[in-house]
């Protein structure tokens, strides 16, 4: 099951990172691999075969110096993993089968690579050390034909290299993937709709607002309205320093389509700099229900939904009733 697992995964991010049969092609082209590769690499399975541990542990042993792969080195579980794919590696190397399902193992590896947080350099100097080991004991068992031996040497590091270019792209697609991960909690943070009661939805902005922050502002409060069945939302823009023409509009247009939803939208909070600034835009302001400030606009807002503030007596605070 957990195989299966894990060849779902490698699938997922073959499709994700583009990586067709005609991309993997390209790739062992752009290496200089070819027909006549393949028996020079045949020639090198029974050393690499029989060498395959031997090699991998001076892989992990190269990593074990550097401070930078001690979380893979920490954790036994992930650290077994990390070798047994190292090995299956090494031996699939050396099987002249250099398909999707290669690729997918060696995403699979390069994958654990990346959640564990290893650098791509560490992993270069690692493997530099693996390919100097499996050079070294090519040399001693080719050494009465030290040409042959080089040549197959040379045809197995295209394949090294072919092996590079994944794992490398995978630990940089992986942290892209994280940061991208990162950037779209941190704007959703930024512009959270609340309820502050029924029918009523309050979004304050502040920040800067690029052309993607507005675009995310108005998917997030136009579902808001729809889940919340909202009839006034009440939008601050009190942290807000400047809006460019763009943003402004992209503002505006996210107004028409909340009222198109049945919401009508109050802005609250526009600096005297925004005012003026969004004057000298041209930015058509009577499609806007703008107020002074966020207390004028939740009063405003529930006017419209009806409610008005009750004195009570003996000091308690005031009662909200609907009209």
């Amino acid at each position: 099951m957990a195989e299966h697992t894990q060849q779902a995964t490698s699938q997922v991010l073959l499709r994700e990172m583009g990586i067709s049969d005609a991309a993997i092609e390209r790739r062992l082209t752009i290496v200089g691999f070819e027909p006549a590769d393949l028996p020079r690499i045949a020639a090198l399975k029974g050393v690499v075969v029989a060498h395959a541990s031997e090699c991998m542990e001076v892989f992990f042993t190269h990593l074990s110096k550097l401070d930078e792969a001690k979380v893979l080195l920490s954790s036994p579980a992930l650290l077994d993993k990390a070798r047994r794919l190292k090995r299956d590696h090494l031996l699939a190397m050396v099987q002249g089968d250099y398909g999707a399902r290669y690729v997918e193992q060696r995403l699979e590896l390069g994958a654990l690579y990346a959640k564990v947080g290893l650098d791509a350099r560490v992993f270069l100097g690692a493997f530099h050390a693996l390919l100097k080991h499996v050079g070294s004991l090519v040399m001693k068992e080719l050494e009465r034909t030290p040409i042959a031996g080089f040549e197959s040497f040379m045809s197995l590091t295209k394949i090294a290299f072919f092996d590079i270019s994944l794992i490398v792209d995978i630990l940089v697609f992986e942290r892209e993937r994280i940061i991208r991960q990162q950037q779209e909690a941190i704007r959703e943070l930024s512009t959270p709709v609340l309820q502050i009661r029924e029918r009523l939805l309050l979004l304050p902005i502040i920040g800067v607002i690029d052309t993607h922050r507005a675009r995310l502002i108005t998917e997030s409060l136009l579902r808001s309205v729809r889940a919340n069945r909202a009839k006034v939302v009440v939008m601050d823009v009190t942290g807000v320093a400047t809006i460019d023409s763009r943003v402004a509009n992209h503002i505006l247009q996210t107004v028409l389509a909340a009222r198109l939803m049945g919401a009508h939208v109050i802005v609250t909070g526009l600096s005297a700099e925004v005012a003026q600034s969004l004057v000298a835009l041209g930015i058509e302001l009577s499609k806007l229900d703008t107020v002074g400030d966020l207390q004028g606009g939740l009063e405003e807002a529930e006017r419209i939904l009806g409610y008005r503030v009750i004195a009570t007596e003996g000091g308690a605070p005031p009662a909200l009733g609907a009209t």
